[in-house]
């Protein structure tokens, strides 16, 4: 009957561990770039929740109370689930911040509305191909691996069960906010420039020509113009953008340049 006994208390105890460490990793999983996103199954998402949970469980079982009662149950969900949110949404911001350049890049050059309904958040076309391409191109470079990495080294800087300070993180909100704008604008750079190069020239050809139709002349080029722009910048937009992903994965809570 003892080892009977014994047997269930290190049930209860590993499933406690356990449960902890999902709290984090499925709120994570929530706002998580590729494997969170809205296209995946709710089940789906629940097995590779799961799975990520027992990738990490083995190296965090320390940090983690081994018994549980209802009110510590209660605030380590809370305090896991924040947690899990802020990480995720630092992630997010960052997917955020490509989409708004594929935003502010078809604005400018014409090409907002094409293949605008492709996604589950409505896009347009330069919007959808940079997030599309960046999402294959970030699991290709084993982002799985590093969301595991993560999810280890955050127990360090956010140990569980202590809710953040509620200061900090609306400062280092306010700093992933700042940073994904100042991204999204980067990446949109050469598009914005073309758009002004654009307009500039039909002003100068309207004043030459009046009698010309140039919106019909041009809308052609620049159409053209950021089809052949998007086709070679892509690759080293998607370099830039997975350096800053990388510096948010090796350092979340840090601030950004």
């Amino acid at each position: 009957m003892s080892d009977y006994q014994a047997a269930i208390d290190a049930a209860q105890q590993f499933y406690a561990a356990f449960a902890i460490v999902f709290f984090r990793v499925g709120a994570i999983m929530a706002v998580m770039p590729a494997f969170g996103e809205r296209v995946v199954p709710a089940r789906i998402r629940l097995v590779i929740a799961f799975a990520f949970t027992l990738a990490v469980f083995s190296t965090v079982v320390d940090q983690v109370p081994q018994t549980l009662t209802f009110y510590i149950l209660v605030q380590f969900l809370v305090t896991e689930s924040v947690i899990g949110l802020v990480l995720g949404l630092g992630l997010r911001l960052l997917m955020l911040a490509l989409q708004t350049a594929g935003s502010i890049a078809a604005q400018s050059t014409s090409l907002s509305q094409l293949l605008g309904g492709a996604s589950a958040e409505p896009l347009p076309a330069i919007g959808q191909i940079l997030t599309t391409a960046a999402l294959a191109f970030a699991v290709m470079a084993g982002l799985h691996v590093k969301i595991a990495q993560l999810l280890v080294l955050s127990y360090g800087a956010l140990p569980a069960g202590v809710l953040p300070n509620a200061s900090d993180i609306s400062q280092w909100g306010v700093r992933q906010v700042s940073h994904a704008f100042s991204l999204a604008f980067s990446l949109a750079v050469p598009f914005v420039i073309l758009s002004m190069l654009y307009n500039l020239t039909l002003g100068v050809i309207n004043r030459a020509m009046p009698q010309l139709m140039v919106a019909f002349v041009g809308a052609p080029v620049i159409t053209f113009g950021g089809v052949a722009l998007l086709f070679l910048l892509t690759p080293s937009l998607l370099v830039l953008w997975a350096a800053a992903l990388d510096q948010y994965l090796v350092n979340p809570l840090g601030a950004r340049p």
